[in-house]
């Protein structure tokens, strides 16, 4: 069996709205081991980007433990915390959240000037990136001028750029016809056996997550493994 990258246990979030606590996961059990490609599908508002937000360290719990190799990442600092993202795990999200004003290149290269890397290395490496996702032509152009799936490469490079251990995306292919969805999938599979990036994907699409190694589905608040 591969080693456990990342764990939740008895995971529990629930959202104020007025004088009303409502509870959206309610004890996640989950375990993603290292090489896996992993679907999170449910129903809208069943908490999949909730529990996606909190095992990337961008929410918080209201109950539970998540474990990354073996260390309680919510017992570290905020500090830590974006320490330890900057240098663990990507994401991507359904919008690609690329700053207009910045080339291609310039927006993969933001996460290693976060983390002080040397600029030199750093050009080299995001276009290295930007080759292997089809865009090694694409360098120079602002995000104005690429189309949605070629904007959504851009951001699975900058996910990439720190080497992370997991990658995270939520909806990624949500707005994206069915061709550039599939071309953006292919790729991050590639981008699994190549890179020994471990995937997680939130998706309502069913497509999408059968091609991934294992799907699991929040349903009332509980993790369970989905049997198409």
């Amino acid at each position: 069996m591969s080693e456990c990258l990342i764990e939740s246990r008895a995971l529990q979030k629930a959202f104020k709205k007025g004088r009303l606590l409502i509870p959206v996961l309610k004890g996640i059990d989950f375990q993603v081991f290292k090489g896996e490609t992993v679907a999170v599908v449910g129903a809208s508002g069943a908490g999949k980007s909730t529990l996606l937000h909190i095992l990337g360290t961008l929410d918080e719990p209201t109950g539970g433990q998540v474990f990354f190799e073996g260390e309680n990442i919510f017992k570290k600092s905020e500090d830590e915390r974006c320490y330890f993202r900057n240098r663990h795990l990507g994401f991507v999200f359904q919008f690609h959240y690329l700053l207009p004003e910045f080339t291609a290149l310039e927006n993969v290269m933001l996460p290693g000037f976060i983390a002080d890397r040397h600029e030199s290395a750093l050009k080299s490496y995001a276009k290295d990136l930007l080759t292997e996702v089809g865009l090694g032509h694409r360098l120079h152009h602002k995000p104005g001028e690429l189309s949605g799936g070629e904007s959504q490469r851009v951001a699975v490079a900058r996910a990439l750029l720190m080497k992370p251990d997991l990658l995270f995306g939520d909806e990624l292919t949500g707005n994206l016809d069915s061709e550039n969805g599939e071309h953006l999938l292919s790729l991050l599979l590639n981008l699994n056996r190549s890179r020994k990036v471990t995937i997680v994907l939130v998706t309502h699409d069913f497509q999408i997550a059968r091609k991934m190694s294992r799907v699991v589905e929040i349903k009332d608040g509980f993790l369970q493994n989905h049997h198409s």
